[in-house]
């Protein structure tokens, strides 16, 4: 999933002779905290409501004020988790996206990368989650999958965090199924330490099903 596909259709961009009084109101409009500038297809920055509230004249046009705009931006051909890893350390509402020529295309709400990285990792599809912990030399991807399937299942998702202070790695993997105790079992078999289960069909779906919901409550959809 490329930043391409991602691209809002309805996200204006701001121009320098816009006003601080008329981003905000489109800001408030579509639920975003950042607006980008752009003059043609030259992205001068983003602005954020922080920084229109600094302005002595928010009823100005924009381009009268000296402004530091931060340049953040992905490329068109860049993956979701490249979008992902700025919105989450600047912050972002919105992401902007250059073509290869840093030409301007549109930006990427947070709203709707939330949506579809949700879909990515299949949170709203029923199924067991398992969480075991192994040391970084103990990790294959191949064999985890093996045991999965080997217990007559399938990997929907998964994913990888490690502890800072034992450095040992924690695997979270979302099952196509939500009956999760033949893989529990099979990972046992085989010494994994299993740390969490999250299993049985009430529970499982009950769980996804709050959690897409509040998802989508959030998002507004």
């Amino acid at each position: 999933m490329l930043a391409k596909d991602l691209i809002s259709d309805i996200i204006p961009s701001l121009k320098t002779s816009d006003t601080g009084v008329n981003a905000l109101a489109w800001m408030e409009a579509f639920r975003v905290s950042h607006l980008p500038i752009v003059n043609n297809k030259v992205f001068l920055g983003l602005i954020s409501d922080a920084d229109i509230y600094d302005l002595n004249s928010a009823d100005e046009p924009l381009g009268n004020h000296r402004l530091s705009l931060i340049k953040p931006y992905v490329f068109a051909h860049q993956h979701i988790y490249d979008v992902v890893e700025i919105a989450s350390r600047l912050k972002l509402t919105v992401v902007p996206v250059l073509s290869p020529d840093q030409d301007y295309i549109g930006v990427i709400t947070q709203n709707d990368l939330l949506l579809r990285f949700s879909e990515l990792i299949a949170a709203p599809t029923p199924g067991g989650i398992i969480e075991i912990e192994l040391g970084p030399r103990d990790y294959a991807l191949s064999e985890i999958a093996r045991i999965v399937e080997d217990a007559d299942a399938k990997v929907l998702s998964l994913y990888a965090s490690q502890s800072k202070s034992t450095e040992q790695l924690k695997i979270t993997i979302k099952l196509n199924r939500v009956d999760a105790s033949g893989v529990i079992n099979a990972f046992e078999r085989y010494g994994y330490k299993v740390n969490a289960v999250y299993s049985g069909e009430s529970q499982v779906d009950d769980t996804t099903r709050r959690n897409y919901e509040s998802l989508m409550k959030y998002l507004g959809v």
